[in-house]
Order: structure tokens, then C-alpha cells, then sequence
């Protein structure tokens, strides 16, 4: 039996006569970092898509935690134990930062819409363990005071922290981060993947990272997959994968990255 976190075996994705995924395999270990990387179009959303259930792939199969989530739909998966962000901000603007990380709750409450709706006392008291799990993530992240402002009054980089820390609520074994450092500054950029480490070593977090700053990537991963085309052209370390010539070919020595 396979150790792995998640494990991703043969994984096929067809729209019509396109194939965006084509027998991708590769696996993450438990408290690990794993990249995915590789040129526009090469199928690293799709990727993410089929692992959270918003696509139903056409072959192979997804494991997590030694389960097969394959045909699972995305909120029994992100009750499973896995979280994700987008590569565009998905945080709901009229509401406080807050409230933004309480939606991440949702997974350990179990009151039900009747008890919440008349808040029962089971459901005052995992408002109160929620609130309190969202004051513990905003000072883990060293900003408590930005708890009642909206997301669009901060930062673009601290904005993509509080995305961040909504996927943490979840409580998730593995979360996936699909360009977290787009738009950032550099030390938006150096904050981030300061963060990604922090929450790694204290909360035993795995990570899947679909990321294009390339020194981010090779200084942060445990293992890149690259893909190419929707297939899976190399796997390994950072300097196995720097050395790879098919990788050079396709990805990073060519203009399309530049």
C-alpha cells in the first residue's frame, strides 16, 4: 500500500478531441512540497480540476489518503482534507476578512441549516470555536488587526494571504495553491513563501503548487512534476529537473516562459 498523501495515477482529461491530460501519474508525500510546472496550455489547472472534483476525469484514478476520490464531488473532497486557491482572488469582497475566513469553517461544523438558522447552542458554539480558529490564523499570519477590514482595503499580496488563510480553516491535510505569487511584489513574493514554509512545519501541511517564478519554485519544492502538452515530460528534484533536457526543450530554456 502506497504511503503517499495524494496519488495521481494515469490520470486522463478529454474535451472533446483535445486531450488536457494524458496518463499524467506522480504522487505527494504527507508534509511535503510538490510543484507543477510547465508552459500555458500545458494542463496544470485542468490538473487541479480533476484532483477537486470540479472535472470528472476520463481515465485513470485520484487517491487522497488512501481513498479513491476519482468520480468524488468537490465538497466531499474538501471535506476529505483538501483545500485550494485560485490563480484569481476568489474572496467575497462586502464581507471582513473575518467573515472571508469563516466561510473556510464550514467543514468542522455539523449543526445543520435548522439549528444554525435559530442558533441552537450547538451552533453558538461552533461559531465561537469558529471565530476563535480565525483569530488563531490572522495572528499566526502576524496581521490580528486586519480581522473587520474588507479584502479589497489591503494589499494585493495580503489579500492573496487571507485566501491563504481561508484554505486553512478548512483544516486540509494538502492544499493546493494555483499561482500564489502572481502579481506579487518581491517581498509580497519572499512574505509568501515564507508563509508556505511556516504553515508546512507548524500545521504538517503537503502542498501542490502550480507556480511560474521559476527561483520560487526550485527553492521551495521537495519535487517538481513538469508537464508539457498534458503529458508528464520529467519528475524529480530541483536540480534534476534544471538538468533535464526535455524540460529545457520545452519549458525553461525557450521564449515561451520569458
Amino acid at each position: 500500500m502506497s504511503d503517499a498523501l495524494l496519488e495521481v495515477s494515469a490520470l486522463q482529461m478529454r474535451f472533446g478531441g483535445l486531450v488536457a491530460l494524458d496518463s499524467v501519474s506522480f504522487s505527494v508525500a504527507p508534509n511535503s512540497i510538490t510543484s507543477v510546472i510547465g508552459p500555458n496550455g500545458a494542463g496544470k489547472t485542468t490538473l487541479f480540476n480533476c484532483i477537486t472534483g470540479m472535472y470528472r476525469p476520463t481515465g485513470g484514478r485520484v487517491a487522497f489518503a488512501g481513498a479513491d476520490i476519482t468520480a468524488a464531488r468537490a465538497h466531499q473532497i474538501a471535506r476529505a482534507g483538501i483545500a485550494r486557491t485560485f490563480q484569481n482572488l476568489a474572496l467575497f469582497s462586502g464581507l471582513t476578512v473575518t467573515e472571508n475566513l469563516l466561510v473556510g469553517a464550514y467543514r468542522e461544523g455539523s449543526s445543520g441549516l435548522l439549528a444554525g438558522a435559530l442558533l441552537s447552542r450547538k451552533a453558538r458554539r461552533e461559531q465561537r470555536q469558529a471565530l476563535a480558529s480565525a483569530e488563531e490564523v490572522l495572528a499566526f499570519l502576524g496581521h490580528p488587526e486586519i480581522a473587520h477590514q474588507r479584502p479589497g482595503e489591503l494589499p494585493y499580496g495580503r489579500q492573496k494571504q487571507v485566501e491563504f488563510a481561508r484554505a486553512l480553516m478548512q483544516g486540509a491535510r494538502l492544499i493546493l495553491l494555483d499561482e500564489p505569487m502572481a502579481g506579487m511584489s518581491a517581498p509580497e513574493k519572499t512574505a509568501m513563501t515564507e508563509l508556505i514554509a511556516r504553515v508546512r512545519t507548524q500545521y504538517g501541511v503537503s502542498f501542490l503548487i502550480v507556480e511560474h517564478d521559476m527561483p520560487v519554485v526550485m527553492s521551495i519544492s521537495d519535487k517538481i512534476v513538469v508537464l508539457d502538452f498534458g503529458r508528464k515530460i520529467a519528475e524529480g528534484t530541483a536540480a534534476q529537473v534544471q538538468s533535464d533536457e526535455a524540460v529545457i526543450t520545452a519549458y525553461l530554456g525557450t521564449k515561451r516562459h520569458r
